[in-house]
C-alpha cells in the first residue's frame, strides 16, 4: 500500500458498517481471496462489501440488500477481551 509515497501522505483505512446495508471501506486497502490472491480493484479507494448475503457479486455489494429488505441497525460497542490461547 502507498508504494513510493511517504507514509504521512497515505489515506488511513476507514471501515463503516452501514445501517441496513453493506460494510464500506475507504482508504488504502487490499482485499484477498482465501488463497491469498488479490482482487483487482482498478484503483478504487472506496468499496462496499456485502453484509446481507444476497449479492450476486460477493464479496462486493450490488445493492441486493434493498431488494431483499435487509434490516440491521449497527451500534458501536466494546468487545470483550480475547480468550487466552491455551
Amino acid at each position: 500500500m502507498c508504494a513510493g509515497v511517504l507514509p504521512s501522505l497515505c489515506m488511513p483505512t476507514k471501515i463503516t458498517c452501514m445501517n441496513n446495508g453493506p460494510i464500506r471501506i475507504e482508504g488504502e486497502f487490499e482485499i484477498l481471496d482465501p488463497a491469498g490472491a488479490s482482487f483487482g480493484l482498478a484503483g478504487r479507494t472506496v468499496i462496499s462489501l456485502c453484509r446481507c448475503g444476497h449479492s450476486e457479486n460477493k464479496p462486493f455489494c450490488d445493492g441486493s440488500h434493498n431488494r431483499v429488505g435487509f434490516s440491521h441497525t449497527v451500534t458501536a460497542r466494546e468487545l470483550p477481551p480475547p480468550k487466552p490461547k491455551l
